[in-house]
């Protein structure tokens, strides 16, 4: 297996040195294989959304290294490191310009970190490129590339942010709890697009859910984190075993008396 991100030793110390000083990330290390799919999962206040930020870059570490590829990319600022990750979040509307169509949404994703600039004007190269992304999802979209983004569900927009984020096939996907705003059948419509797309574009992802039976379902990895560490890292034959029960056992088993079945605020 090939690496493509080590984090090594990672500390995030927020407002260090005061009162309201809070060491969010503990000496953690995670190495992440081409074509890893990661469930993560983990109480409120485990640190979930600050590892994404700490990977994206739009938080710097307080201590320790990132590398992509071997290259160590931590003191990398988020909009550079931004051609290689992507990123979907929990709201909808985060990933896209409400006022722009949807062509002019997917342009800006294509031109992102390209020397072109970053603009939305649309070439016919460019509009083919994004009817056949969008057919392949089979919502229509591919006929609708002058509607406005704000016209659309919170389920169509979050499958453009989707598109969006892997129209330049970036070397690792980040999702955010990218389901949780949606309703449930949305939200398993949007999963199963996920993995599919993970599938067929060989992609790597790591993946916030607070859904256990979503975590359990898809991705061939899940780690849970708790205070700031990884208490759980399975992975394959062994993940694909699990059920729900298995899995809250194991917290138990990793954090003892410290969690309570009421502080996971996870869907079971």
């Amino acid at each position: 297996m090939t690496n493509l991100l080590e984090l090594d030793q990672i500390n995030k110390v927020f407002n260090p040195g005061s009162i309201n000083e809070n060491h969010v990330t503990k000496n953690l290390s995670l190495t992440i294989h081409d074509n890893d799919f990661i469930s993560v999962i983990g109480s409120n206040g485990a640190g979930k959304s600050t590892l994404l930020n700490l990977i994206a870059g739009t938080i710097p570490v307080s201590s320790g290294r990132i590398r992509l590829r071997g290259e160590d990319i931590t003191d990398r600022p988020a909009y550079k490191r931004a051609a290689g990750i992507s990123r979907v979040f929990q709201d909808p509307q985060m990933g896209t310009a409400r006022n722009l169509t949807i062509e002019e949404n997917l342009a800006i994703a294509y031109k992102r970190g390209k020397r072109r600039g970053f603009g939305r004007s649309v070439t016919e190269e460019m509009r083919r490129l994004f009817r056949d992304q969008l057919s392949r999802v089979d919502l229509g979209l591919e006929d609708r590339l002058n509607t406005a983004a704000s016209n659309l569900s919170g389920g169509q927009r979050q499958v453009l942010t989707l598109i969006m984020a892997i129209l330049e096939t970036p070397e690792l996907l980040l999702l955010d709890e990218h389901t949780a705003a949606l309703d449930p059948r949305t939200s398993e419509m949007v999963m199963d697009l996920t993995q599919r797309l993970i599938e067929e574009n060989h992609l790597t992802s790591l993946m916030i859910t607070h859904d256990m039976n979503d975590a359990l379902a898809y991705g061939n990895r899940l780690i849970m984190l708790h205070d700031g560490r990884i208490v759980v890292d399975v992975k394959g034959e062994d993940k694909a075993k699990l059920s729900v029960e298995d899995l809250m056992e194991l917290f138990k088993e990793n954090v003892g008396n410290q969690l309570r079945d009421d502080d996971l605020l996870l869907k079971a």
